[in-house]
């Protein structure tokens, strides 16, 4: 086996024994890092103290990890001059603090039979935010809504 050091210092090829008891007389565990090498390795740590930091690194990396942030703005096709320019302002603050934006557009009853009032106001909320977004997918009708994604433009 290939007998490394807990500083990383190789000593050579010992056999499991001699890598044992040196391992015993420091007071330290004998780890198998890789099993599929030829010899395999082996170090000389603190188990214990090497799964702290493992899962520590970890942590952190998971704390560093960014989420997709996303905010949901619902429309319906007849929706008034006000709840309109209300709904378009709060999907305007949201890009405005870097979040995406799933617009949605629900049809009730027959409202299914005009579709295309659905394109029309999917269209003029395009318009209205054209400056402030990228469209990231565009207008898609499932079922009874329709939805459209937006994101804030790239940062330099």
């Amino acid at each position: 086996m290939r007998f490394l050091l807990d500083d990383g210092n190789e000593v050579g090829i010992v056999t499991f024994e001699e890598a044992f008891e040196r391992a015993e007389d420091e007071g330290l565990d004998l780890v198998e890092i890789a099993a599929q090498a030829k010899p395999p390795e082996v170090k000389l740590m603190n188990y214990g103290k090497f799964i702290y930091e493992k899962n520590k690194r970890e942590k952190l990396a998971k704390k560093k990890q960014q989420t997709n942030k996303a905010k949901e703005v619902k429309f319906h096709v007849n929706v008034d001059k006000h709840d309109y320019d209300y709904k378009c302002n709060h999907a305007k603050q949201f890009l405005g603090k870097g979040y995406k934006v799933k617009l949605t557009l629900q049809f009730r009853g027959r409202e299914m039979a005009h579709r295309e009032l659905g394109y029309e106001l999917m269209n003029k909320i395009k318009a209205e935010l054209k400056d402030l977004c990228i469209i990231e997918a565009p207008a898609k009708l499932q079922g009874r809504n329709m939805s459209m994604i937006v994101a804030p433009p790239l940062r330099k």
